[in-house]
């Protein structure tokens, strides 16, 4: 068990929506931290059947609880119908509910009750670095971060288990797509354009299919929690910025699978884009979990001048790089963002074995920058 970042609790001990890619870890962290609370599993045939005919069975079943008790739904987005009853109770007996799943996009399309305010949103990332007690990064570049993944030698087999549940549970249970066929060649394409601005009429050329499908897609990853995507800065003068999103899958590991990338070493390109994705993945996670409220983004120029994070609006500025040892070419992206942001702290994380400054630059190896990252120290 690992001791996750995540803080289910507040002063006001509201309720929770918490949300989460599949196998990031929801029913095992619930459970180890609240063994005594009432628990509901939709994923268990009878529990989901039982309810779905009947809702009102778990006012009924929850009427002796005492107000403040805690009462867990396990995903929830599977009996949308259980929301009334849940704002009922949560008006009626002030009774607190931890609602998980790995997707609200069938609640919204739904019009299921979303409790009106009365329940805040968390979401568990896949595992980071600082909640790993022996880290492996070229492990973590290879696996990933779901917890099954990483802590296995040779992931591959559930890699191909996990796309398969995705595919036919998130999206045939879910309707969201009617061609499973175009969908798995959609993600084999959205892999290949993982961490790349987007041009969704170039991939939709490359699937087949119409623009506007590729733009749902990507809707659907997005809502299932699968990928997110990173917004251009724009915010400088001198330099025209370009503002085309880039996407990027939630973990590195599952691009990783579909395009069949295994034993990555550093020195390769491939495994260099796998090093800028985990990176970024930690930098994403570590934003949510402390609840910042500074904006990631990238910066790219049409002259070509490219920097991989921008925190805020030009607050700090992250270069990502797999070589042991960065020059001064490596930094015009930085340096050309200065130029606008004079006060930007540019930061390379990269494979040195040591930490140094080099013409202004904090060059931080990866692994001082992940343990300096969660201790509060670069954002």
């Amino acid at each position: 068990m690992y001791l996750r970042r995540l803080s289910l609790e507040d002063e006001n001990n509201d309720s929770i929506f918490l949300w989460g890619a599949r196998q990031t870890g929801k029913t095992t962290l619930l459970k180890h931290l609240y063994p005594q609370a009432k628990y509901y599993d939709l994923l268990l045939a009878n529990e989901f059947e039982r309810l779905l005919r009947d809702p009102s069975l778990l006012s009924q079943e929850l009427a002796y609880l005492k107000e403040g008790d805690l009462v867990i739904i396990d995903e929830v987005q599977k009996v949308p119908q259980l929301l009334d009853e849940v704002h009922s109770l949560i008006h009626r007996k002030n009774l607190r509910f931890i609602l998980s799943g790995s997707s609200s996009r069938k609640l919204k399309r739904s019009g299921a009750n979303l409790l009106g305010g009365r329940a805040l949103k968390k979401i568990l990332f896949p595992l980071v670095s600082a909640e790993i007690p022996d880290f492996n990064l070229i492990k973590a570049v290879n696996n990933g971060m779901i917890p099954r993944h990483y802590m296995v030698n040779n992931p591959w087999e559930r890699f191909q288990a996990y796309i398969g549940v995705y595919l036919n549970e998130e999206i045939r249970e879910e309707a969201l797509s009617r061609n499973l066929r175009t969908f798995s060649r959609f993600m084999e394409v959205a892999a290949i354009s993982n961490g790349e601005m987007m041009v969704y009429k170039n991939i939709a050329q490359d699937c087949g299919i119409d623009y506007r499908t590729v733009k749902d897609y990507f809707e659907i990853l997005v809502d299932t929690l699968t990928g997110y995507f990173i917004q251009g800065f724009t915010s400088t003068v001198k330099r025209r910025a370009i503002q085309a999103p880039k996407f990027y899958f939630f973990d590195v590991g599952i691009v990783n699978y579909l395009l069949n990338k295994k034993n990555l070493l550093p020195g390769s390109e491939s495994f260099g884009r796998s090093f800028e994705h985990f990176i970024i993945q930690e930098i994403i996670a570590y934003l949510g979990y402390t609840q910042s409220s500074e904006n990631l983004t990238y910066w790219r120029t049409s002259s070509g001048y490219e920097v991989d994070a921008i925190i805020g609006e030009g607050r700090i500025a992250i270069e990502i790089k797999s070589t042991d040892e960065v020059r001064s070419r490596h930094l015009k992206g930085l340096k050309a963002f200065q130029e606008d942001f004079p006060q930007a702290k540019a930061i390379v994380v990269s494979l040195d074995k040591y930490p140094r400054i080099l013409n202004g630059v904090e060059i931080i190896p990866a692994v001082e920058f992940l343990r300096a990252l969660w201790n509060a120290e670069i954002i």
